[in-house]
């Protein structure tokens, strides 16, 4: 049983947006490589029944016996369901397809909604150490995503640079609001971070401008750009801090994770002072 009352774990983040394709696991891959690549000791969640983040992380289908479909709906070892990958402090939790149905199981409980916050919150967590756990959202508002964002510290948002990009956050900002009155009330939305930003392109520029005017500091400052090497390393089984360590997109994932780093400092000072 998770014990509450237990001091302070790790930073825990959902990386969420209901619209797929907008660089979402690939966000969480490569960020929690570049925190580990920090000296931080970072747990994956991989809440996507796709499992995608699973296979960009090296964890193949033959190594997925208990994945995160056991850490929900069954009483099991975290031993046994945490796993590590070939990147030096980084650990995950893998998914299958069996995820796919939790949906419907998770129904019928009566803590559907908080069965990953107790997950995550068991005492034998503690014994890993892990600075940050990133979870993996699935690309839609489902019961999956609603259990990350209640067993989160915060939401990370990756927005495309596309056309109609902020038109999709309206419904996540209002699920946000949602689990705040009903299951968290401390939740905070990390930060958008624009994705496959180019800036020779105008349509890119004008999303820019266009989510730093209606944001504000919520958008960070670091931008993911469109990069043929961050595209490139999933097919490898490799975050791309590891396929080309020099490459553009892994120098922007180090600054991201820098800056959330100094973002989460900021914010600890600014608590303490309160307090």
């Amino acid at each position: 049983m998770p014990d509450l009352s237990r001091p302070q774990g790790p930073k825990i983040i959902a990386v969420a947006n209901q619209k797929g394709g907008v660089g979402k696991t690939t966000t969480t891959i490569n960020l929690a490589a570049a925190l580990a690549e920090q000296g931080q000791k970072v747990l994956v969640i991989d809440l996507d029944p796709q499992g995608n983040a699973s296979t960009g992380l090296g964890i193949g289908l033959d190594n997925r016996e208990f994945t995160t479909y056991e850490l929900l709906l069954e009483d099991i070892d975290l031993g046994e369901v945490i796993q590590k990958t070939e990147t030096e402090n980084l650990f995950i939790v893998p998914a299958t397809v069996d995820l796919s149905s939790a949906d419907l199981e998770l129904l019928s409980n009566e803590k559907r909604s908080f069965l990953l916050h107790d997950a995550l919150r068991q005492t034998q967590m503690d014994t890993f150490g892990f600075s940050y756990i990133l979870i993996d959202c699935p690309p839609s508002l489902n019961l999956l995503t609603v259990n990350a964002m209640i067993g989160s510290d915060s939401v990370l948002v990756p927005l495309q640079s596309e056309f109609f990009a902020l038109e999709g956050l309206s419904q996540l900002m209002l699920t946000i609001r949602e689990v705040r009155q009903t299951g968290n009330k401390d939740l905070r939305i990390e930060g958008v971070v624009l994705t496959m930003y180019d800036r020779r392109n105008n349509l890119s520029q004008q999303v820019e401008q266009d989510a730093r005017d209606n944001l504000g500091d919520l958008v960070f400052k670091t931008m993911i750009p469109r990069n043929v090497r961050v595209s490139e390393a999933p097919s490898f089984a490799m975050p791309v801090l590891g396929y080309d360590s020099q490459s553009k997109g892994a120098q922007a994932y180090r600054d991201l994770a820098k800056e959330l780093m100094t973002n989460n400092q900021i914010a600890t000072k600014e608590v303490q002072n309160v307090e």
